[in-house]
């Protein structure tokens, strides 16, 4: 058996992490055309077909199916008899592996890893170093598991010690409950039950990458615990109505993963991780015979959908003659049409704007009537303008409401997931709107984007402010002028 070199090594996950940046696995695909062809909500169905759609484009395009191209998360199952050529910890492999696939000329990747997490968190520029797992398996082989995690999922993640007679289903659905629509559903729940805090949380993570497998389940029917588990929970959290981008809905999760564990008698861990509307995950195994070759999905994996069919009736809107009488007419769940020009900005450029009105000086921006948009893109290639632009959890940015809208007078905020009540509070006050642009779709919002600059903070690379202009980039309005927010509707209405 020839030995598993360092070169092979780096060259599969940097191929996998590039892969994957652009790859739906082709059980999701199917699982989420599923989804579309069952939705009953017009809202959710509207947005299911854009992170299709969005999925198919990404492909094609060989361009990262969200924006948020994730942490590198990489689990390596080591067989004992394998001969390694590595000359190095496999920490700093991997590492080499991510930062060839995210420094990617053809298709560069962002880099979202902040290095001193509790100081300055600087970036680290190669999304460097990767989360790393290893364990020591039987054979004479090596395993991957490479997917990539965003942060709007992964900060959902949820974990909790429960008393050992407590139920799992009900600490689960309750907890899905509150979590909002910042993970971006419909995806995949990973639940971890037993061993200890870090054995659960790895259970939860590593279930993720397991096939999506529910509808086979539900036909032939459970045959151990986990199974019966599995399909109680799906179908409780699917009839908390919270439905896709939490829009409201009849689909809320795709599937449920468990793995469990032996535990001490006095405990019950469970750990929880959701995975978003762009799951990401492939496996390889290296044997020494070269590098991994990976198989894409066909195209006829995808449905055949023309999402602008859906927008015909939709209202198109003018920013640049943006007036809050206009804005007052919008209705929650209604879908724009975006032309114009739009400002961006996430938590490094609202913290900036901070800092500089406590130091009493001069913005570099005036934000007053304008639209914001909570994005970080990713770079463009050949004659992009910009690269994937898909919107970031806006709940982050509800520290900074009253300052962008009643002291800056922002008119309009574009992002994803709901809002928290002292900013709803604040948009009818100042009778202004939050819209959202589906999560997943970032390739296909960033095709409404036909001029980009960075006009502020240029430092702070992806989370620089850019204006954007736009022709008929489509969102749907979540909070109007008077407050009312589909987020808490859309939910309510399809509940069961």
């Amino acid at each position: 058996m020839p030995a598993i070199t360092e070169d092979d090594t780096i060259s599969s996950i940097a191929d996998a992490l590039q892969f994957i940046s652009y790859y739906h696995p082709r059980d999701f695909i199917r699982a989420m055309a599923s989804a579309w062809e069952t939705e009953k909500s017009p809202a959710a169905k509207d947005a299911i077909a854009q992170i299709l759609v969005n999925s198919r484009m990404a492909a094609l395009g060989h361009r990262p199916i969200c924006q948020d191209t994730g942490v590198a998360n990489i689990t390596a199952r080591i067989g004992v008899q394998a001969q390694l050529g590595w000359k190095r910890p496999l920490q700093e492999i991997v590492d080499d592996a991510v930062r060839l696939a995210y420094r990617n000329s053809d298709n560069p990747l962002r880099a979202s890893v902040v290095a001193d997490p509790f100081g300055e968190r600087g970036n680290t520029r190669d999304n460097a170093p990767a989360m790393l797992h290893v364990e020591m398996v039987s054979g004479d082989r090596v395993t991957f598991d490479v997917s990539a995690k965003g942060g709007g999922s992964e900060n959902k993640t949820r974990f909790a010690v429960l008393n050992p007679s407590a139920s799992v289903a009900d600490w689960v659905v309750e907890t899905v409950e509150t979590l909002g629509a910042g993970w971006c559903p419909p995806g995949i729940l990973g639940i971890g039950i037993g061993g200890s805090v870090d054995k659960a949380m790895v259970m939860a993570k590593q279930a993720l990458n397991e096939p999506i497998d529910v509808t086979a389940l539900r036909e032939t029917g459970p045959t151990t615990p986990e199974e019966e588990l599995r399909l109680e929970i799906i179908e409780r959290i699917n009839a908390l109505g919270i439905g896709a981008q939490g829009l409201g809905g009849v689909t809320t999760a795709l599937d449920v993963k468990i793995r469990s564990f032996p535990t001490h008698a006095a405990s019950l861990p469970v750990a929880m991780v959701p995975n978003c509307a762009a799951t990401r995950h492939v496996s390889f195994t290296l044997d020494g015979n070269g590098p991994a070759q990976l198989e894409a999905p066909d195209l006829s994996d995808w449905p055949d959908l023309n999402i602008e069919d859906s927008w015909s009736n939709a209202r198109r809107v003018d920013l640049d003659s943006l007036t809050r009488d206009g804005i007052a007419e919008w209705q929650p769940g209604e879908t724009l049409l975006l032309s114009g020009k739009i400002l961006t900005g996430r938590d490094a450029a609202h913290r900036r704007i901070q800092q500089l009105l406590a130091e009493g000086k001069t913005l570099p921006v005036d934000v007053r009537d304008r639209a914001i948009y909570y994005v970080g893109p990713v770079d463009p290639v050949g004659n992009e303008v910009v690269g994937p632009a898909g919107p970031t959890t806006s709940t982050r940015m509800d520290k900074y409401s009253d300052m962008m809208l009643d002291r800056l007078g922002v008119a309009v905020m574009v992002g994803k997931a709901e809002r928290g009540d002292a900013t709803i509070e604040a948009i009818a006050r100042n009778k202004a709107a939050y819209l959202i642009a589906v999560g997943g779709a970032a390739y296909l919002v960033s095709q409404a984007i036909r001029e980009a600059q960075v006009i502020a903070f240029e430092d702070l690379g992806m989370e620089a402010i850019h204006e954007f202009t736009l022709k008929d980039m489509p969102v749907t309005v979540a909070v109007d002028a008077k407050g009312n927010s589909v987020h808490r509707s859309g939910p309510l209405r399809w509940r069961k």
